[in-house]
């Protein structure tokens, strides 16, 4: 029987992005504690990691607590044998569905022949998507791209991945060569929409790309006609984005303790300067912020941080 989550939820269906690097545990613990998403998304992890001499870093990136459900786990690579026995995976440990990266514009890995380089190899990547369907079973899988890598492909590229029936096909508004640099191209949400109704009328379309609030989300999908939003660096340092709350200076900086502790609770041997770059992102829009980022920014441990935040807040 199949196990199509997709199909049980209500429209629109807003969902967090998987971002490397950040939306780790303790980041989906927050959402989860100050406004959760419909879908939660794991960060990336390679489809031959899992199965290397680093397979207990991977294991660790996909851990995950049953209150995070319904969660994806995303996974990116260029060997559709491995991505095969990774959905198995990933079926087997648990995970509601499998998405497939077809659109990371990271040098590193482009040079692996994964992410947008498959926008270059249509035939690899439908390949790609055949055998992830065989090792993800009952579980569907879903493809996140973006429109093209040089120029709108959406006649050819988007095309080819709607030919293989996928449950969800997350498309960031830009091509690999603007990266994050113009703003996203919504205007062709239509465009997509129009192949999707003709080849593949039962896959879902989200779009993805410069969406700051949610309101500005729901906007988007009724102008659009898509059927859900995927948020991505909106959500940084704004745990507060689902629960449309706009957080005062207190509420800042306690997050930055609570996210500590999720950290520690979830990543016992983390490397505190990871934190860095949330500490960042939440510390901002009030009087002093910039002064208690640049402190903030100068720790080396938890304990240090933590003090300087308890002394902020009894200021």
């Amino acid at each position: 029987m199949e196990k199509n989550f997709w199909k049980k939820l209500k429209k629109p269906i807003i969902v967090q992005a998987p971002m490397s690097g950040i939306t780790d545990q303790a980041f989906r613990l927050m959402l989860l504690k100050h406004g959760k998403p419909d879908v939660f998304w794991a960060e990336f992890v390679s489809v031959e990691g899992l199965f290397s001499r680093g397979k207990d870093y991977c294991l660790e990136i996909l851990k995950y607590s049953v209150k995070e459900k319904p969660i994806v786990a995303q996974i990116f690579g260029n060997n559709p044998e491995y991505f095969q026995k990774a959905a198995k995976l990933v079926s087997g440990v648990g995970f509601d569905g499998v998405d497939i990266n077809m659109g990371c514009p990271d040098r590193a890995i482009e040079k692996q022949g994964a992410g947008s380089a498959l926008i270059k190899d249509f035939q690899l990547a439908k390949e790609i998507i055949r055998a992830t369907k065989i090792g993800a079973g009952k579980i569907p899988v879903s493809v996140k791209t973006r429109i093209g890598y040089n120029e709108n492909e959406i006649s050819s590229w988007i095309k080819a991945i709607l030919e293989e029936n996928i449950a969800v096909l997350t498309v960031h508004f830009r091509t690999r060569n603007e990266l994050y640099s113009l703003p996203a191209n919504w205007e062709l949400a239509k465009e997509v929409l129009k192949f999707r109704d003709k080849i593949s009328p039962n896959t879902l379309i989200f779009g993805n790309g410069d969406i700051k609030n949610i309101e500005q989300a729901k906007k988007t999908i009724k102008e659009t006609g898509l059927d859900g939003i995927m948020i991505g660096r909106g959500l940084l340092g704004n745990p507060w984005f689902f629960a449309n709350k706009i957080p005062n200076k207190k509420e800042r900086i306690f997050a930055v303790l609570e996210h500590m502790d999720f950290f520690k609770k979830t990543k016992p041997n983390g490397h505190f300067d990871s934190l860095k770059k949330h500490f960042h992102a939440y510390i901002k829009d009030f009087y002093g912020a910039k002064n208690l980022r640049d402190n903030l920014m100068k720790t080396k441990n938890f304990k240090e941080a933590q003090k300087i935040c308890r002394n902020a807040l009894s200021e």
